[in-house]
């Protein structure tokens, strides 16, 4: 990533802030603060939902692995026979109206994370920036008992019945400050709000919180763009390939395929960017990787030599258990009680 994005993510997971942007830092709290506020004083409503909704979000800027979470929680509430479904807001696509993403939508339209959503869990799945409305048409067209919602923790519209935030084991806050200054969203001291902090481990990043949890991301299997062939990942130690990322931190794709042995020649792009075939050409004949995020959006233009990776989440099985204890509870509490 180069240019001025990836001068700002530089400074922003450096010690200090940038401090000509502090002032406008100061108003993005003030603006923020006062917009919370507005709801949790009633002056604005939140929507009325039919549903529990689990937010999965983050404090700071993309990159703490909350799809895979996502995910990983639709799995274990499928297991344990609960119908969930997952609403997003459709970052990098055009949708404008609430819109249901099935595993052949058009990232495009419908954006990139949405359409790994569908085609991972096999729920359903709804767009929409009003996440609200999102919940609404999916409760509307299939028996819902647990809504999922890929980011939205500063979205106040949404209700929110737990709390779920995510950080990245090897950035954590950054320099601590609000954008623009710093890459935060909300001040850390959100964190004690939350009811569950989970801080995503994929290198050896050492920042901690208290309470956390932590989530191990394990990426084992290369899987074929152009007919789905799986390989297990270290078939390619020791080869040197090529590698792009349109990720919160395409440098941590980078290292995870170092750390499998290959010799990367990495290519950070922007997050939710479009690609074109122009971005998956390169002089030689070397395999070419990409994050699973990143696959969705280029299949038709995918050649033998394209690959992913498929990563998913995982816990120590204490600590699953506690978050499923959680997530039960919660969904205990909304259930209608006999008079």
């Amino acid at each position: 990533m180069n240019g001025f994005s990836g001068w700002l993510l530089r400074a922003w997971y450096s010690p200090r802030p940038i401090w000509f942007f502090i002032p406008l830092a100061w108003l993005f709290w003030l603006l923020s603060s006062l917009r919370r506020a507005t709801y949790g004083l009633g002056v604005l409503q939140r929507a009325s939902l039919p549903a529990p909704v689990i937010v999965v979000g983050n404090v700071s800027v993309g990159g703490t692995g909350k799809t895979l979470f996502v995910i990983w929680l639709a799995a274990a509430l499928t297991q344990r026979g609960y119908k969930a479904g997952i609403i997003s807001r459709g970052y990098g696509g055009k949708a404008r109206q609430p819109m249901l993403v099935t595993p052949d939508s058009d990232p495009g339209i419908a954006g990139d994370e949405a359409v790994l959503l569908a085609r991972r869990t096999g729920l359903p799945v709804a767009v929409c920036r009003d996440r609200a409305a999102a919940a609404l048409m999916l409760c509307s067209r299939y028996p819902i008992d647990v809504l999922l919602s890929d980011d939205g923790l500063q979205h106040y519209r949404l209700p929110r019945d737990l709390e779920i935030v995510l950080l990245d084991g090897d950035r954590g806050l950054g320099n601590g400050w609000l954008l623009p200054a710093g890459p935060l969203r909300e001040t850390e001291h959100r964190l004690d709000e939350a009811d569950i902090t989970v801080i995503k481990r994929s290198g050896a990043g050492q920042f901690t919180w208290p309470g956390a949890i932590y989530m191990p991301l394990l990426a084992e299997t290369a899987v074929s763009l152009a007919d789905g062939r799986r390989m297990p990942l270290a078939e390619f130690a020791g080869r040197s390939v090529h590698a792009l990322a349109g990720i919160g931190n395409p440098e941590q794709f980078f290292a995870t395929l170092a750390a499998a042995g290959m010799q990367v020649d990495g290519r950070a792009l922007t997050d939710h960017t479009s690609l074109t075939p122009a971005d998956l050409q390169f002089a030689d004949d070397k395999p070419v990787f990409m994050t699973e995020k990143d696959a969705v959006k280029c299949r038709s233009m995918a050649l033998p030599r394209h690959w992913y990776v498929e990563a998913s989440a995982h816990f120590a099985e204490s600590d699953q258990a506690l978050i499923l204890e959680r997530m039960e509870r919660c969904m205990a509490e909304r259930r209608p009680r006999n008079p």
